[in-house]
């Protein structure tokens, strides 16, 4: 079972959630808060296996909250999928930097958000694709800053770093695999290496660690 935890400050909307969730045979709904530091407080108590994260909350908003809960390692079994009704550049960019393994509209489907659910949960991560482009511009526009030093990159080997470069660019491991004309296999086996080797927890937080440190440049992989 997939326990989730759903974080928002309208009652009527976290009913729907829950519902939606509930009625799904793999998922069950451990627990419900209105902001978030009741986000914070809920997962300390039940430790679920994803949180459905409002952004814009009374008190702490959602990207507070996810940074305390995923900088707290009793939680490293945790992944938060970010909702909002706003596909605004800084609201991707500071999310992800938070740790959120996903970023999904509120208008989004039912199936897409069960079917987001289940992605996070196995420590895939998950950006609508109404906002990739959007965070691909605010990497850009953040760039126009100094890059963030990653000493840890010179950890991984030369394929390795490939591999980093690809994932950030917004490949699968099949296109991975075809792009490097090796087996999906053998690829897995390099995301888990750098996953390991620079300590990350999903795709989410290799692409901000790709684009943060220069190692890839907006546009560049065009």
């Amino acid at each position: 079972m997939i326990r989730v935890l759903i974080a928002d400050d309208q009652t009527i909307v976290r009913a729907g959630f829950a519902a939606l969730l509930a009625a799904q045979p793999d998922i069950e709904v451990v627990a419900q808060g209105g902001d978030g530091r009741e986000a914070v407080r809920l997962t300390e108590a039940h430790r679920p296996d994803v949180v459905l994260m409002d952004i814009r909350m009374p008190g702490m908003d959602g990207i507070e909250a996810t940074r305390r809960i995923l900088s707290d390692a009793a939680n490293a079994g945790t992944r938060v999928l970010v909702l909002t009704t706003f596909d605004v550049d800084e609201y991707v960019y500071d999310a992800l930097s938070a740790g959120a393994s996903g970023f999904l509209l509120k208008d989004s489907t039912a199936d897409d958000l069960v079917s987001a659910v289940r992605v996070v949960a196995r420590g895939d991560a998950l950006l609508a694709p109404q906002v990739t482009g959007r965070l691909i511009r605010e990497f850009a526009r953040q760039r126009r800053a100094r890059p963030r030093p990653a000493p840890e990159l010179e950890n991984l080997t030369a394929r390795e770093t490939e591999v980093l470069g690809l994932i950030a660019g917004g490949l699968s491991n099949a296109e991975i695999a075809e792009r490097l004309v090796v087996s999906e296999h053998t690829v897995k086996t390099h995301v888990a290496r750098v996953f390991t080797k620079l300590s990350l927890r999903d795709r989410a937080q290799a692409v901000v660690l790709a684009y943060e440190s220069g190692l890839v440049v907006p546009g560049g992989n065009e």
